[in-house]
């Protein structure tokens, strides 16, 4: 591949993700406005958000996590969430006495509560651990938010609110999902985070 090929390459990598992100644009922020305002409103009483999904989605949950504990942009305290993926012994044991569809509904049943945001993320909107745990988080009396690509699937079809990236690439669904993740994290902080003043 010559460096021309490369730069081809790259550039058609950045040209489909900013149409990914536009075509999402498209259809309004109504979902994700909505998925801000769940987390808000559990983090503000008392609430905490339990966070899960697989591989790149993993990590994706990781890091809505790591925004809420921690920070995204502002100064304040620390949001209580927690994601289902990390804690090896727990995710292995699980998968090992009851099947891996059920790590994260397990994990749902001892830890999540009414009044708790559920935030399950695939970018297929068909995974079965994902899809189970959404459905434990909905008959416990949590809001369920699924982080979807393609058509959304049945976690779409199922969920509370519904952000779905309508695109077939895995990778380039990622993309916009880390840009979801970070516009909501920014309404939770915003809202919640008095404005200095001018």
């Amino acid at each position: 591949m010559t460096a021309s090929d490369s730069a081809a390459l790259v550039q058609e990598i950045f040209d489909k993700t900013v149409d990914v992100h536009r075509r999402f644009a498209q259809n309004g922020f109504t979902g994700v406005v909505a998925a801000a305002d769940a987390i808000r409103q559990a983090v503000t009483t008392g609430g905490k958000v339990l966070a899960f999904g697989n591989g790149g989605s993993a990590t994706d949950a990781e890091h809505l996590v790591s925004e809420l504990v921690g920070r995204f942009e502002k100064e304040r305290r620390g949001l209580a969430g927690i994601a289902l993926t990390p804690d090896s012994a727990v995710v292995t044991a699980i998968a090992n006495d009851y099947g891996y569809e059920r790590v994260f509904t397990r994990q749902i049943e001892a830890l999540g509560r009414e009044g708790d945001v559920a935030f399950g993320i695939s970018t297929s909107g068909r995974s079965p651990n994902v899809l189970e745990g959404l459905a434990a988080a909905k008959a416990r009396g949590m809001t369920t938010i699924a982080l979807t690509g393609r058509d959304g699937g049945p976690m779409g079809a199922q969920a509370d609110i519904h952000l779905n990236v309508a695109e077939a690439s895995t990778a380039r669904v990622q993309e916009v999902h880390r840009t979801v993740i970070h516009a909501v994290c920014a309404l939770v902080e915003r809202s919640i985070t008095p404005s200095s003043p001018s």
